[in-house]
């Protein structure tokens, strides 16, 4: 094999940049289209495939799509907001197990009617279709104003899921392969999940914790330098646990979510540095799955995935979300938007290569089912979540949203800005700003109305389509956005006609 030379380094970062500049352009056709950006970057990679640059390496596929994961769950972690998801934890980890032996078991039923298989692949199957993608949930949530309840439950499903289905996933693969020797009964490979899980979760939270109290005595001044610490040690509860035979996916995202939320220096550059590499880990790790597909093989999986991905939609995402969700009294519209947002992406073509690895019968077959029902079901359920989300009213235009400024004086200041709009059906239409009441610490500082911004007086009376900037001490961060939504549903007598504890 030749050496690689400098002049097959000039061909490499020629070929690489125009793939991430393309990449970076595609970002705006994907949000106008609403449809997720890794499709268009799937696209590409076939369409390199097909110009001539060859590859076929599973192995590699494996190895690189686990590292791209690992960014991608580091990256929502360090970006979700623990208040967020507070409430959403008990009903995701469910969803997440117990929606996952659900959505398993109907897909392979339906597999096996299908596809003729056996029972293991058939299972298999489902198990490598269970997994929702952190990477398009995250991409569709900051298109679609949802309410917290569901953003939080959507986040907290698609951080904690990738860990059990890569669990199910490698022992399925094995129990299929001829050369995998004897094999585990169904109650050993219980017990080893939990066991994996559970030493994951430990190993996750206690790198999170110590971590974060250690960067902060060790930190450079440097937001550079300080956010690649972070990020490196999101990464190493990712290693440690994988060495010690643990979840190291539920070990990413649990030590990223302690680091996201411990109030670290420098939140903002974090985050922001954690976004970039989780755009670059999808870019990369979905123009390497469109490289190892062959097109022409695709054509004869169409009418198998179109078959089985609605069975998936429509009965195996339902009633996982059902026998989920119904002990924690979800309301039913809530359950039949999740049911419809459960996407499906890279995760599933990823974990598709590890039967190829494995020599499993069929491996090829699959994958290829895969990337065909990942594709299609993509373009269906994507672009449709907004109209959904408006059908089953479930949309929340009066959400506030964080807004990351990267400043040290405000790090130093405690200091927080949030972003709200006075939607359509708002009742702070009319109200006047001393009538907000905020909490001492909080202040509206800037009012954009239509193309004009103004500082606003205690007398300047808020419009619906307004856009406030709130800025507001870490310690009344919350009391603020609470007092606004208050005032927005019920008035500017809200705190006086009807209980403060209100539910959103």
């Amino acid at each position: 094999m030749p050496a690689f030379s400098v002049s097959n380094l000039d061909l490499s970062l020629l070929v690489g940049t125009v793939v991430l500049l393309v990449a970076v352009a595609a970002v705006r056709l994907s949000v106008r289209s609403g449809l997720p950006s890794l499709l268009l970057y799937l696209g590409i990679g076939v369409i390199i495939g097909e110009a001539g640059i060859a590859f076929n390496s599973a192995e590699l596929t494996q190895v690189l799509g686990y590292s791209a994961l690992v960014l991608i769950l580091a990256e929502g972690g360090l970006t979700t907001s623990w208040d967020d998801i507070r409430g959403s934890v008990a009903p995701a980890a469910v969803l997440s197990t117990l929606g996952v032996v659900v959505s398993v078991v109907v897909v392979a039923l339906a597999a096996h009617l299908i596809l003729t298989v056996s029972w293991t692949v058939a299972l298999l199957v489902g198990a490598v279709l269970a997994s929702t993608d952190a990477a398009a949930v995250f991409s569709v949530l900051r298109r679609v104003p949802l309410p917290r309840r569901l953003t939080g439950l959507l986040e907290a499903e698609a951080g904690f899921n990738d860990a059990p289905v890569v669990i199910l996933v490698v022992a399925l693969a094995s129990q299929a392969s001829p050369a995998s020797g004897s094999h585990a009964v169904w109650w050993q490979l219980l017990l080893m999940a939990i066991a994996e899980l559970a030493g994951g979760a430990a190993v996750g939270v206690l790198i999170g914790y110590a971590g974060g109290h250690l960067m902060r005595r060790i930190g450079s001044g440097s937001s550079g330098l300080f956010s690649i610490g972070v990020v490196a040690l999101t990464v190493l509860a990712y290693a440690a646990s994988a060495r010690l035979h643990m979840s190291g996916f539920l070990a990413t995202y649990l030590s990223a979510l302690v680091l996201g939320n411990m109030r670290l220096p420098h939140r903002a550059a974090v985050r922001g540095f954690a976004q970039a590499l989780g755009w670059l880990a999808q870019i990369g790790l979905f123009v390497l799955l469109g490289l190892l597909v062959n097109p022409s093989e695709l054509t004869a999986q169409i009418v198998p995935a179109i078959v089985i991905g609605l069975a998936l939609l429509l009965v195996a995402r339902p009633l996982s979300v059902m026998f989920s969700l119904t002990p924690f009294r979800v309301p039913w519209r809530d359950q039949a938007f999740l049911s419809w947002a459960g996407l499906r992406g890279g995760v599933p073509v990823v974990l598709a290569t590890v039967p190829l690895t494995m020599g499993t019968p069929s491996a090829r077959r699959l994958f290829d089912l895969v990337f065909v029902l990942v594709v299609i079901f993509t373009l269906v359920q994507a672009p449709a979540l907004p109209w959904v989300a408006r059908r089953l009213c479930v949309t929340d235009t009066d959400r506030a949203l964080d807004l990351e400024v990267e400043s040290t004086p405000l790090d130093e200041l405690r200091a927080e800005v949030l972003q709200m709009t006075v939607g359509t059906t708002s009742m702070l239409h009319g109200v006047e700003v001393f009538e907000l009441r905020l909490p001492p610490g909080a202040n509206v500082t800037l009012i954009v109305r239509g193309d004009q911004g103004f500082v606003p007086s205690p007398q300047t009376t808020l419009r619906h389509g307004d856009r406030l900037l709130i800025v507001a001490t870490a310690e009344t961060r919350l009391a603020a956005e609470h007092r606004v939504r208050q005032v927005s549903k019920l008035g500017r007598l809200a705190g006086w006609n009807a209980p403060d504890d209100q539910r959103e």
